[in-house]
């Protein structure tokens, strides 16, 4: 994984054998990500690496993450449910996301088409940010743990990949992780369990 910034834009992530190639999805929307990282640090939004991916921080908070992907690139919010998306440009990561939280793009030139909105989604959530402001905690039959909810933010293929998990094996990570009764051992599970998330296995499956 890449630990500096300027990688991702100019190889990618470093997560599989395409890193550094022009089959790199960094490098098949090099012009859209270049156009949103301006906008983003326009914004006075601070820039820093999660996850190997850009992430925007304000105010002592993440903001945004950008992640691409073969098929579209995209740029996720981590205090989704405070947006009011007037424009109903925010999508679902998949399925059973419970708050649309992601502006995704097909083509490059829809990141310039669509600046006027990235920038007021931005400086919404950057005002939330200021004033401390998180969205309502919501219960489920089994919440998730706070390390796990970073990481996802952090991580937006290992987030829709896990979205698009059985509810049976999403259950089987938290009752894992939830055993674990340190931070850092939480921490270190679900960086092992992450190549699990991605082939769509649960966290007892071989």
């Amino acid at each position: 994984m890449i630990t500096k910034i300027e990688d991702y834009f100019d190889k990618g992530c470093g997560r599989c054998d395409k890193f550094d190639t022009p089959t790199c999805a960094s490098q098949i929307w090099g012009s859209g990500l270049a156009r949103l990282r301006q906008i983003c640090r326009s914004m006075d939004l601070d820039e820093t690496l999660k996850w190997g991916h850009p992430c925007y921080r304000h105010a002592g908070r993440n903001i945004a993450i950008i992640g691409a992907f073969r098929s579209n690139f995209r740029l996720s919010f981590f205090e989704a449910a405070l947006l009011k998306d007037p424009h109903g440009a925010l999508e679902r990561q998949g399925p059973n996301s419970r708050h649309r939280d992601m502006l995704r793009f097909t083509e490059n030139e829809q990141v310039a088409d669509m600046e006027a909105i990235i920038r007021s989604y931005l400086d919404e959530a950057m005002k939330y940010a200021a004033k401390g402001l998180k969205a309502p905690k919501e219960t489920t039959e089994s919440d998730l743990p706070k390390e796990l909810v970073d990481a996802l933010a952090a991580d937006p293929e290992m987030a829709e990949a896990f979205d698009n998990l059985t509810r049976g094996r999403r259950k089987s990570y938290v009752l894992n992780l939830n055993s674990a009764k340190q931070s850092d051992t939480r921490i270190r599970r679900i960086a092992g369990f992450r190549d699990k998330i991605i082939a769509g296995k649960g966290a007892l499956d071989r």
